[in-house]
């Protein structure tokens, strides 16, 4: 199912489940630290200006479990775009490679957009990147990588990437 399609019928289950979660979101006490749902996780990268957006992508992705989890242990790091990135990449690693040899694609996208990158600097980007890992998976000792290792090597490639080529 693509990602759009996902997110739009989850978004309308998520909306017909409760409407109490988008007020919770809402309405956070000075000094109570930060809104698991609505200032943490992915959904809050991908939707900072939105509180209600933010809240339905974060139980979407993983019943907010990544953002509670981020406010509890290191609420510093709510909103900020390297945990989210490496989390987005540690989670959708497959897609993001096959996406960047074939040089486009919805997580690769997505993945630029939590890093800043903006869409008219994208396509450098993502050259950088397809070479960068093109480079990286041709190693000897790739395929025998953990899961884990392949995905902070891509994040590796793809801030360098960006860094590189997004900052003009």
């Amino acid at each position: 199912m693509r990602i759009r399609e996902f997110m739009l019928n989850a978004s309308i289950v998520v909306a017909a489940m409760s409407a109490s979660t988008a007020v919770f979101a809402e309405t956070k006490a000075a000094g109570s630290g930060p809104n698991p749902y609505a200032d943490c996780g992915i959904g809050a990268a991908l939707f900072n200006e939105t509180k209600w957006a933010a809240v339905t992508s974060n139980v979407i992705w993983d019943l907010g479990i990544t953002a509670i989890t981020s406010a509890t242990s290191s609420p510093e790091t709510c909103s900020g775009k390297k945990l989210v990135a490496a989390l987005f990449i540690r989670d959708t690693y497959a897609n993001l490679v096959e996406e960047t040899a074939a040089g486009q694609g919805e997580h690769l996208t997505t993945a630029l957009n939590i890093f800043g990158c903006g869409e008219s600097r994208q396509a450098v980007a993502t050259q950088a990147i397809r070479g960068a890992m093109g480079h990286a998976v041709s190693a000897p000792d790739y395929s025998d990588l953990p899961h884990l290792d392949k995905a902070a090597n891509f994040y590796s490639i793809i801030e360098n990437s960006v860094n590189n080529s997004c900052s003009a």
